[in-house]
Parts: structure tokens; C-alpha cells; sequence
């Protein structure tokens, strides 16, 4: 015999537990009795215990006993109950109210016959909490061995209080069989992959302007992510408008951001836009990425022009649909009977401290922030070459806002301009 708890535990609102499933947080009062005759060791939900002391609130006598076979029953003990107990994996514990505090019993994950002994039930009911430098009041053993499953037994009655959980035991209907309760699980399990698609989509479809987009832009990458939170619809005009158009505007997106930067002047960007319109590769140095940034540090007429930095515009933040999926809201505390007068304003057991949404916001950056035209032009050109249509307009467009700056509404008013018309989403 081992003895994995001895001493003093610390119960809250008469409750304390064993747990062994680390997926769970243990079952509801009723699911805990559903079907049993005893009310003071809840083992209809496979995995857990639900042990009723007298005691409200404060430290009970309290040990934990793992036995060979069955151990003989002391009669000091006033009220004693047997149930069946099999531990869902092998972290069996003991857990107080809340999680607060646990003691790991080692359970063999086997079938247990479990006896749950208590005494002094009623005075420490009458008293409902001890203080630390009062005396203890109520005291329970609870007793594994290795045994065959049985139904539950009330092995002896003493006090008011546990016969008035005999009877709330007893007006608990039978837990779900097996197949019930697979099936419960299955729904479960469908319904939150279903709340988390549904979540996924609005968070896509927020993200994206409020319209889902093509498997084209969902591939396409480059800087689709940066067009999008200036303009989404126009992202998605883009891609409705073919490979041709596409082509269009890339080169138009290139070539109002180097005439905007001056580097239209140089003849080696010139020759790269010239390429562009003639949807021939581009020529060096646009082959080589090191190269390009080279050749524009050493020329000696490049432009040297500055801008503001481009703002996309505020949007509404995102309003996820009405329940997340995998988040619990508690409303109801766990506790019936002589205790419920006193604990209507506390969240239910294992609620923990609740759950909170934290949302950062990251302001604007600061307009007096400058940056170089030149710089920003360049990603224009070599976007536009890009391979694919899609992917160059974008990359085009986008490096075209970042080199209008501020002024970046001018540019995509003429893009748009180009664009054929889209029937709106529906």
C-alpha cells in the first residue's frame, strides 16, 4: 500500500477532484452523479472523480491510499461510498477547485474499485469555512485497488449532508452509453471544425476587402499582401482582368514610378522599360538583383529625389463570427444545493481566470518620415518582368504606390482607368 496524499487539502465550494484526461477539465455536477445512487464520489464520467466534502471552504483532512486488493473498512469512518474508476491515461491527480493545486496519484491506467470514507461532514457543513488557526473538521480517505467494474454502493450513511447528496445523486438521469456518447463527441468535433472554417473564411474575407479571393492571388505571393491593405477591390480587378491587361499595368505601374523618380533620365532604365513594352527580357543590370543596386549607387546623374511615406487607409478591424471556435464562456457556478446561496457571483469550476481578446493596434507612421524615390522605382521595373502576369501587375503596382508616397491615390486612380469593369461580388 502507498499513501500518494496525506495531510491537509485545501477544498473550495465542498469540491475536489481526481483528474486523469489532460484534454479535459472534468465533467459538470450532473454528468458527475448521472445515474449513481451515492452523491459523494461522481465516477459516471469515464476519467474523472468528483469528491463532495462538508466542508465550503478551508483545509479538510484529506489522504489517498493505492492498495494490492480490497482493505478493510474502519468503522470509525460515518459515511462511506464505493464506485469504478478507470484512469484515462497515466497523469492520474488530485485537483482542487480551480486547478488550484494538485497531487499526482500514479495511477495504472486499469480498472480501479475506488471507497471514498468521510467524517465530520455536518459540523464542518454547519461550520461552511475554517480559518486557518481553527481546528479541522472533517476529514476522507479515498481508497484504490485493482477491481472489475460494478455499479456504485452506499456502504454507510451517517450525516444529513451526504444523505442530501444520496438524493440529488439519484434524481440525475443515466449517463450516455458508449455510442452516445461517441456520437456526442463526433458532433462536437464536427461543429468546432465547422466554427473554425467558418472563422478562417470571415478572417480571409476580411483580409481581403470583404470578398474572398481567386486561388490565383491565394498563390500568387510576391507583394500582394502590401497591395491588398491599399486597395483591395482594385487587387481584385486586377486579377479578374486577364494576362494582357495584367501586362498593361505593369508596365504602365513601372513606368509612372521611374518618370516620377527621375530615372526615366537614365539610359540603362530606359532600355529596361523599353523591354517591358516590347515584353522582351529585361536587359542588364535589371538580371541581376546585387547588380541593379550597384549600377544605380555608381551613376553619377542618378536622381536623388525623396518622398512621404504611402498610409494605407484605416479599415475596420476584424469582427470574428459570434462564437470563437475552441473558446468556453461560463456562466452558471457548478454548485447546487446548501451551498448556491452564497456563491451566485462566481464563474463556474475550472472557468479559470476567464478568457480575454488583446488587440494591438500599430499607428500610422509618422509623415515626416522620407524616403528615396529612386529606391522604391526600381522594385517597379523588375516586378513588371516578373514571369507571371498576376504577380508582375501587382508587384508593379505596388512598388509604384510605395514610390508616389503620399500621393499614391494619383497612381491607382490611373490604373483603375485601364482596367476592364468587374461585376461586384456577390
Amino acid at each position: 500500500m502507498r499513501r500518494p496524499v496525506e495531510g491537509e487539502v485545501f477544498v473550495h465550494y465542498g469540491q475536489i477532484y481526481v483528474e486523469s484526461d489532460p484534454d479535459t477539465v472534468g465533467p459538470d455536477l450532473d454528468e458527475a452523479f448521472a445515474g449513481q445512487s451515492g452523491g459523494l464520489c461522481g465516477a459516471a464520467t469515464p476519467g474523472s472523480l468528483w469528491l463532495t466534502t462538508g466542508l465550503h471552504t478551508g483545509d479538510v483532512g484529506f489522504t489517498v491510499e493505492v492498495h494490492e486488493e480490497p482493505p478493510p473498512l474502519d468503522p470509525q469512518w460515518e459515511d462511506v461510498v464505493e464506485v469504478s474508476f478507470r484512469p484515462a491515461s497515466a497523469e492520474s491527480q488530485l485537483v482542487q477547485w480551480a486547478g488550484e493545486d494538485m497531487w499526482e496519484l500514479h495511477l495504472e491506467v486499469t480498472d480501479y474499485r475506488v471507497r471514498y470514507c468521510a467524517r465530520g461532514m455536518d459540523e464542518a457543513n454547519r461550520k461552511d469555512t475554517r480559518l486557518d488557526s481553527e481546528p479541522q473538521l472533517d476529514c476522507y480517505l479515498l481508497q484504490f485497488w485493482p477491481a472489475p467494474p460494478e455499479a456504485d454502493r452506499i456502504l454507510k450513511q451517517t450525516s444529513k449532508i451526504a444523505a442530501y447528496w444520496h438524493g440529488f445523486a439519484r434524481e440525475q438521469p443515466p449517463p450516455p452509453t458508449p455510442a452516445e456518447r461517441a456520437e456526442a463527441e463526433l458532433r462536437e468535433r464536427l461543429e468546432k471544425e465547422r466554427a473554425e472554417r467558418e472563422h478562417q473564411l470571415a478572417y480571409e474575407r476580411w483580409e481581403w476587402g470583404g470578398q474572398l479571393p481567386s486561388e490565383a492571388l491565394r498563390a500568387v505571393q510576391g507583394n500582394v499582401s502590401g497591395l491588398v491593405r491599399f486597395d483591395p477591390s482594385l487587387v481584385h480587378a486586377i486579377d479578374a482582368a486577364g494576362p494582357e491587361v495584367q501586362r498593361t499595368v505593369a508596365v504602365l505601374a513601372a513606368r509612372r514610378a521611374c518618370e516620377l523618380s527621375g530615372l526615366t533620365a537614365l539610359g540603362w532604365v530606359a532600355d529596361g522599360l523599353a523591354a517591358l513594352e516590347e515584353r522582351r527580357p529585361l536587359p542588364p543590370p535589371f538580371d541581376d538583383w546585387d547588380r541593379m543596386w550597384r549600377t544605380l549607387s555608381d551613376d553619377p546623374h542618378a536622381p536623388d529625389g525623396t518622398v512621404g511615406e504611402a498610409v494605407p487607409p484605416e479599415r475596420p478591424p476584424f469582427q470574428p463570427p459570434t462564437e470563437r471556435p475552441g473558446v468556453q464562456t461560463w456562466s452558471e457556478p457548478q454548485v447546487i444545493g446548501p451551498a448556491t446561496a452564497v456563491i451566485a457571483e462566481v464563474p463556474k469550476r475550472r472557468a479559470g481566470a476567464g478568457s480575454a481578446t488583446m488587440a494591438v493596434t500599430i499607428g500610422a507612421p509618422e509623415r515626416s518620415q522620407r524616403i528615396s524615390q529612386p529606391h522604391m522605382a526600381l522594385p517597379a521595373v523588375t516586378g513588371a518582368g516578373e514571369a507571371d502576369p498576376l504577380r508582375a501587375a501587382l508587384d508593379a503596382v505596388f512598388a509604384g504606390v510605395v514610390t508616389y508616397g503620399e500621393d499614391y491615390p494619383r497612381l491607382l486612380e490611373e490604373v483603375r482607368s485601364v482596367l476592364p469593369p468587374v461585376d461586384p461580388a456577390p
